[in-house]
Formats: C-alpha cells, sequence, structure tokens
C-alpha cells in the first residue's frame, strides 16, 4: 500500500506498485452512525479515503465497482479483544497454604506479579489471519487488542484486521490501559481475595504518585514507570458484574479516574447507579441459553433470578441507552463471535435504536480509544475500513458481502449472488420435475426431489440474471441440459435433451402463495417480537426481590408488649409511633393523623437484633490469607448486595450486622457495618457515621498449625506477639512522620490502618480462645496504648 520507496522490507519478486485505487458508485453509503448519502460514490487510493459523497469524480485509472442496491458501512471496531496477543498460560492462582511474598520475575519490577504494568501489546502483536477472518464475517476491521491477564494488564494496541505483517496493521501502539479484579496467572499468593485486589489497586496508585514525585530518587521500578506513563490513556476495566462495575468506579473516584467499563450484560439491574458512574459501558452479549424444563422435576431446581436473567438480558442495551449511558458494544464473552448481530438484533427488539447500535459498533468504539481521525466514520483522510452489504445493516437477512480492510477487499460473498431458494415445477417439454433450491444466496443447493428417499442433484451456474442446469433424470442415462433467465414470476428458456432435441422450459415456484403466507406470518411475528412483554427488574434480581422502592411510612403500632432495652424495662399495653424512619412516640392512647395503624394485641415489639460478628453478604472471599498483616483491605469494598443470606436474617429479627474479616492471620482486614437495606445497593447498605473496626486473630487459625507446606510467619504464638509488636512500632514511626508532614513519606495503607487503631479511630474486635492469648494481646494494647474493644469466641 505504501510507495516501495517506504518499505522497510525488501520485496521478493515482481512488485506491485499499484495505488489500489477503487471507485465504488450508485451506493447507499452511510458515512457515520447519523448521516446517510443515496446514490454515492466512494473513492479510495492506497488504503484511504479520498473522496465520498454524490458527485466525486471517478478517475479514469479507478477500478469501478458499480453497487447499485448495496449499503457501505463503517467497517465496526471490536473495543475488547485478545486477538493476536500470545496464549496465556494455564495454572497460576497461588496456593494459600505455600506463601510466596513477592513476585519471582526477574528485573526491577513490581513487587507483585498481577500487575503486568510493563506489559505492551504493541511488541508481542502477531496477526492471526484465522481469527481475523472470523472477525471479518462479522463486520469488524479493527480490533483493540491486550493481554487478558491480571490487575493491571499493561497496553493494548489498535491494530486493523487485514492480513499483511503486523508493522501495517497496528494503528495506535498504546491504545489504553487495562484492568480487571481478577490476578490471573500470578503465581503469587497476594492477592488472594477480591478485596486485596482492591486494596491492590488502590496501593499501586498511591505507589504511583509516590514515585513519581519522589521514589524514583531511592529506585528504580520499571512497573512503577510503566504505570505512570499509561495514566493519560483511556483506561478499561474489565468487570465480573454489575456490583464490580460499582467497586471499579468507587476506586475510580478516589483517584479520580474515568473507567471505560466492560460489563458483564446484567447492567440493567443497577441501572440508577451505573448512571451514577459517569462511565461509558462496553456492552456484552453473551445471553444466557433458554432452560430445558421438559422435566418438571429438573425445572424446579432452576433458580428464579437466572430465569429472569434469561428474560431481562436482552433488555440491557437498550435500558443503557433510554438512560443516556454511553455505550460500545464487543463480542467478548460469546461463546460464537457469529452469534453477535443476531443478539444486537434481539436487543433491537427489546428497546435499542438502530442507530445508537451502529454508533456503538462505529463512532463510539473510535472516540473512547482517541481514534476518530483514523477510524469510526467514511471520510476523506481516513482509513479505508467498510463494509459491503446487501441491505440495511440491522435486517435479519442482509448479508456482508465484502469486509475492506486498509483499502483491501475480503471477499466474505459474491456480490452478484442472488436467493433463488424455493421448490418449483419444472417443465421440459413434455416432462415435469420437481425442483428444490435450498442454502444461502452464494451457495445454494439444486436437486430433483424424485420421490421420499431420493434425490438428483444439478449442477448449476448463474450470473447476471441468467441460469444454467444440468442433470441426469431419474431412470435415464443421459445428461438434460438448459439454459435461460431468471425473473421474478419464474424462469425460462431452451434446453437439449439427452438425444440431442431442442425444447423449451420454464420454472414456476409452487410456494408462491406459501411464501406469501410465510412473509405474512414473519410480519405478525415481527411485530409482535418488537413490542416483547417484558417482567419487572426486581431488586435484587431473585426471589422475594421489590419492584418498587420501600418508602419510610408513619406507622402507629397499638397495644403492644414494648421491650425497650432503656431504664423503662418492658411496657405492657403500649404504643409506639414511626415517622420519617425514627421512633417518634412510646406511650399509651397515642393517635396520629394519615398514620397506618397495626393491631399488636398480644405481640412483642422489640429493637432489631445486632449481629456483631457475621459473615454473610461479601464477595469473593471473607479471608485475605496471603500476609500475617491485610489491615489494607476492606470488607467495606466487597459488600454484596444479592446474598439472600440478608433475607433470611431480617426474617429472623436482624437488621444490622457488622461483615467482618476472617481469622487466618493475625492482622485481618477492616469490617463493614451494614443496615440489612434489603434490594439497595451495596454503599447504600453501609451504616451511615459508623465507627472503624478491623478484626485482630489469635489462636491455631493464625499460626496455622494444620496448614500443610505453611511457610507464611507467624509458625508459633510467640510469632503472634511479635507480629503485633513489629507492626504497631512500625505504625507508630509511620504516624510521626504523617504528622511532620514528611514529603517523602509513601502513603501505606496497611500501616495507615494500624495507626488510625493508636489514634482511636479505629478498634479492634479479636478472635481469641485461651487466657495466654488474650492476656498476651492486653499487655500489647497497654505497651502501645490502645484498647481492645471486642474478644470473642472465649473459652477460658
Amino acid at each position: 500500500m505504501l510507495a516501495l520507496a517506504q518499505q522497510t522490507f525488501p520485496f521478493n519478486g515482481v512488485a506491485d506498485s499499484r495505488d489500489g485505487l477503487y471507485a465504488f458508485t450508485n451506493a447507499t453509503i452511510h458515512t457515520s452512525y447519523n448521516e446517510t448519502i443515496e446514490n454515492a460514490t466512494l473513492l479510495i487510493k492506497k488504503g484511504k479515503i479520498e473522496a465520498v459523497g454524490k458527485s466525486v469524480r471517478v478517475p479514469d485509472e479507478a477500478v469501478v465497482l458499480d453497487l447499485k442496491g448495496k449499503h457501505i458501512y463503517p467497517s465496526f471496531i471490536e473495543i475488547y479483544s485478545d486477538y493476536g496477543m500470545p496464549e496465556i498460560k494455564k495454572g497460576g492462582g497461588g496456593d494459600w497454604r505455600k506463601y510466596q511474598v513477592t513476585s519471582n520475575k526477574e528485573g526491577a519490577f513490581s513487587w507483585n506479579e498481577a500487575l503486568k504494568t510493563e506489559f505492551q501489546a504493541h511488541q508481542h502483536f502477531k496477526v492471526d489471519t484465522k481469527t481475523a477472518k472470523s472477525l471479518q464475517k462479522i463486520g469488524f476491521g479493527a480490533a483493540n487488542v491486550h493481554h487478558n491477564d491480571g490487575i493491571s494488564r499493561g497496553t493494548s494496541t489498535l491494530v486493523c484486521l487485514g492480513e499483511e505483517r503486523a508493522h501495517k496493521m497496528i494503528v495506535k501502539e498504546k491504545a489504553a490501559h487495562h484492568f480487571s479484579f481478577r490476578k490471573g496467572t500470578s503465581s503469587q499468593s497476594y492477592p488472594g481475595s477480591l478485596m486485596g485486589g482492591i486494596a491492590l489497586l488502590r496501593q499501586t496508585y498511591l505507589d504511583g504518585m509516590w514515585y513519581k514525585n519522589h521514589g524514583y530518587k531511592e529506585e528504580v521500578n520499571n512497573s512503577l514507570q510503566a504505570w505512570n506513563d499509561m495514566q493519560d490513556l483511556p483506561q478499561i476495566f474489565e468487570v465480573g458484574n454489575k456490583q464490580e462495575a460499582l467497586r471499579a468506579a468507587k476506586v475510580a473516584k478516589e483517584f479520580n479516574k474515568n473507567y471505560i467499563l466492560v460489563g458483564k450484560g446484567d447492567e440493567y439491574q443497577r441501572l440508577d447507579e451505573i448512571k451514577a458512574t459517569g462511565m461509558p459501558v462496553v456492552v456484552t452479549f453473551n445471553y444466557p441459553k433458554a432452560f430445558d424444563v421438559e422435566d418438571p422435576l429438573d425445572a424446579q431446581e432452576i433458580v428464579l433470578g437466572d430465569l429472569k436473567h434469561w428474560e431481562l438480558a436482552p433488555t440491557n442495551a437498550g435500558s443503557l441507552e433510554k438512560i443516556g449511558v454511553e455505550i460500545a458494544f464487543s463480542a467478548f464473552r460469546l461463546e460464537k463471535k457469529a452469534d453477535l448481530m443476531a443478539n444486537i438484533r434481539k436487543g433491537i427488539k427489546h428497546g435499542l435504536s438502530e442507530e445508537t447500535a451502529l454508533k456503538a459498533l462505529t463512532h463510539t468504539p473510535a472516540k473512547l480509544l482517541k481514534a476518530s481521525d483514523k477510524i469510526g466514520s467514511l471520510a476523506k483522510g481516513k482509513i479505508a475500513n467498510f463494509i459491503i452489504t446487501s441491505g440495511k445493516i440491522f435486517e435479519e437477512k442482509t448479508k456482508i458481502h465484502h469486509n475492506w480492510v486498509l483499502g483491501k477487499p475480503n471477499v466474505l460473498k459474491d456480490l452478484d449472488a442472488v436467493d433463488l431458494a424455493g421448490t418449483y415445477d419444472l417443465k421440459v417439454g413434455k416432462g415435469t420435475y420437481h425442483l428444490k433450491v435450498k442454502g444461502e444466496a452464494d451457495k445454494q443447493e439444486f436437486s430433483i426431489i424424485v420421490n421420499d428417499s431420493t434425490t438428483t442433484k444439478v449442477k448449476h451456474s448463474y450470473q447476471n440474471g441468467l441460469l444454467s442446469l444440468s442433470f441426469v433424470p431419474d431412470g435415464k442415462k443421459r445428461m438434460l441440459r438448459l439454459s435461460g433467465a431468471v425473473e421474478s414470476k419464474g424462469w425460462a428458456g431452451t434446453g437439449q435433451l439427452g438425444n440431442g432435441r431442442w425444447v423449451k422450459w420454464t420454472a414456476k415456484p409452487k410456494n408462491i402463495e406459501e411464501k406469501k403466507d410465510d412473509s405474512q406470518k414473519e410480519e405478525k411475528k415481527d411485530k409482535k417480537e418488537k413490542d416483547p412483554k417484558i417482567g419487572e427488574v426486581t431488586y435484587p434480581l431473585m426471589a422475594f426481590g421489590w419492584s418498587k422502592k420501600p418508602e419510610q411510612e408513619t406507622v402507629l403500632f397499638k397495644n403492644a408488649t414494648v421491650w425497650t432495652n432503656e431504664s423503662d424495662g418492658i411496657l405492657e399495653e403500649t404504643d409506639v409511633l414511626i415517622q420519617n424512619g425514627k421512633i417518634a412516640q412510646i406511650g399509651q392512647n397515642l393517635s396520629a393523623g394519615g398514620a397506618t395503624e397495626i393491631d399488636a394485641i398480644g405481640k412483642h415489639l422489640t429493637c432489631g437484633i445486632i449481629d456483631e460478628h457475621s459473615h454473610i453478604a461479601i464477595s469473593r472471599g471473607v479471608n485475605e490469607c496471603t500476609q500475617e498483616s491485610t489491615a489494607e483491605v476492606r470488607i467495606g469494598d466487597v459488600v454484596d448486595a444479592d446474598d439472600i443470606d440478608i433475607y433470611r436474617q431480617l426474617s429472623g429479627g436482624v437488621t444490622t450486622s457488622q461483615l467482618l474479616h476472617g481469622s487466618c492471620n493475625p492482622i485481618g482486614g477492616q469490617s463493614a457495618l451494614i443496615k440489612l437495606r434489603w434490594g439497595y445497593a451495596p454503599e447504600a447498605m453501609k451504616f451511615e457515621g459508623a465507627a472503624g473496626f478491623i478484626k485482630f486473630a489469635l489462636g491455631e487459625n493464625v499460626k496455622r498449625s494444620r496448614a500443610q507446606g505453611n511457610n507464611r510467619f507467624p509458625d508459633t504464638r510467640m510469632g503472634v506477639e511479635q507480629v503485633y509488636v513489629d507492626y504497631f512500632t512500625r505504625a507508630k514511626e509511620y504516624q510521626k512522620r504523617q504528622r511532620a508532614n514528611d514529603p517523602t513519606l509513601r502513603r501505606d495503607l496497611d500501616l495507615e490502618t494500624i495507626a488510625e487503631i493508636l489514634d482511636s479511630k479505629r478498634f479492634i474486635t479479636c478472635h481469641s480462645y485461651v487466657q495466654s492469648e488474650i492476656n498476651m494481646l492486653m499487655h500489647v494494647a497497654d505497651d502501645f496504648d490502645f484498647k481492645v474493644n471486642t474478644f470473642t469466641h472465649i473459652l477460658e
């Protein structure tokens, strides 16, 4: 495509120095998602667009393709792909029983293998012709590709899906910085939980700032340098569900970032919260398959939430569009990439507009990747990436004929292919045959139906409205050959029998009326499917979820036995008035205008139960076992608002829970105090203004006596005490430097949290059993001037 003088590779043979000058005339050209030009011309040269419009002058030397009746669209852009990337080796994940504290990677790189910040996709990209072809078939001409491994995955590269050397395919070397909450193939112990992954990400942001401002003077860290170099790129974050999307948004808000969220397809379940993030969403189309309910016993095992998701998943893209969230589309997560267009059409039937769908495949990914000057629309100077289709792109029968990438054609279907499918009465002279044509327009099979079990294959060719057929009739030895013209009402022409005699022939469609009836049925079916009856989204999307958010009411309980838990004790035949979510009055013979009255005679009324030690509603790991201190991890980052245990706890009278880290290390993670607000989003469940708590632990769990191959400190009860002494000593020193506003101080989330205990801003709840260890921790508390708030499980 470049002039020979500009090529860096030698050419073996006779070089083709033509300019690749093509003119596509008489087409309906969709120059962008919202602009269409009828009977227009597209002129390309050297892989770039020269001109597009109605009055384009076509040079004499141009190769001209008349595309009357055809459409031209910008090729689609796959914003999230691992095309052309090295294969990810299976394994990794670490083993909590075998402790690997730091990375095994040699060189001046990050301490943690889940941080692959130094990976640059353009340095590893290889053209994969087979995969490129499969993406071309569904309309893609470019892809943003990255190595799908780790928490920080380094940079992606934007490439065209052509077949030449990688040098020519790369459009933008560093297109985006990629993230996930999955550690990937890292064999390192930390992080061993979702909250650990979030803590590692938060600490890396802080480390990056420290390195930029001061740390580069103390050490060389290639990973942190690469991290800092990526901060101005688009930031793309793959999440595992709608709650992870909100967790990523929380990290983004803390560090003033704006992620592009790669969703799981369940964003419709938290629309208000997703919209409030202000972040674009890459919509994936992994609709669940219909459930097999033939067996009534198996059908009973299907979870309501899964059924609801099967019903509502096709509404996801349309729902996001409706509330104004910027969306792009990706075939990521699809088991069969070829299902993408069918699933988009299904989304259109469930509320998505065609304009937004086209925008999400072209304009938006180009915009998000800051590549609109190169791809995403058809305009002078842009890369000649476009598709030629038989009709409007989202119509079910539309075929993609060509996908031009960098000005070079990839022929997928013959431009002149005509759909002749159907059954015909073929009359040849005095003979009559039953002819059947099936298959797609460019790959159709012709056959003579003799009876239910016998067919005769018919050779055929079609070009420019002329058709030729040849076959040996059943029971005959000589071939019958026909030639004629194809018209809408039937075919006709002349033919030669096996004995050489010339005859006239016709082929009349048998199923004209059937086709008419079928088309009417399809029209009714389409009309019905365009306005499908869809059930309500419930919060959460499972049994006992609500469709309308509960509102505070004025409620008057009459004549209850009231347990005040105060100096008044137990009050008989007493009324309780609730207003604005709080107890307004307690007494007898109360009244309130407009209040809902509940007759509580014979009933007892108490305050809600507070569960001081709970492990419900925690996503992907209650423990971060991988270090002796994980004070930096926060249960509050991983509250699972969809846990059915919230509903079950409410049914038992619990209204408030402290969600604790587990007991596998001396200094565990930070607690979360939540109100059991069933159906609310995770952040809305948190107890407003609650004090900070943290989990400590003593005993066998901590020293891990039963863990095979354990090599994580501590191994003994003496070691447990030393952990506390060491960390509180370091926290004191850290605290001094904080108070002195030391500009060289590296913020350490672990020590910062422990320092909060020294400042009485965070309080300890300690898992413990035996007297000697309890005394030990109290002595440490005396030495460092802090108090232990709670000892739990005590046996002695």
